[in-house]
């Protein structure tokens, strides 16, 4: 019994394909999710969306907030998320990124609370990059 998974943005597909896990960081914290799970309704929070392809491979996707949605029907767990933003975390530039973090990190300072989101989400996918992050 395996999971299938599908993750989509409003501009696109993100990804799709069997699983043997996922792990999710939700708004009140994580979540793992095996084949068998009840259903449930998750509030994504921005950060990584961790997905065990088989016992080598982990894909590993940063979502900008969205939700997660659990379904199980006999032998098959699906799992859907509607993310807000996404992005593959092998197609992060980790340069782009250090470059507009002193603007986005002023920003943030200042009490901008679009701001402090965004500084976030460059956090995450620098963090998912194997970056180090600055607080």
């Amino acid at each position: 019994m395996a999971l299938s998974v599908r993750i989509v943005t409003p501009e696109r597909d993100l990804w799709s394909g069997p699983a043997s896990m996922v792990i999710a960081r939700g708004v009140e914290g994580e979540v793992g999710i095996l084949a068998g799970h009840v259903p449930m309704l998750v509030s994504l929070a921005i950060g990584p969306l961790r997905i065990q392809v088989d016992e080598q491979t982990e894909q590993v996707v940063i979502v900008d907030g969205g939700f997660l949605h659990v379904t199980s029907d006999g032998d098959q767990t699906r799992i859907d998320v509607l993310a807000e933003q996404g992005v593959l975390a092998q197609d992060i530039d980790p340069g782009a990124i250090r470059e507009l973090m002193p603007e986005l990190e002023r920003a943030a300072g200042s009490g901008d609370a679009l701001a402090k989101a965004e500084l976030a989400k460059a956090q995450a996918r620098l963090a998912a990059a194997g970056e180090p992050v600055t607080q």
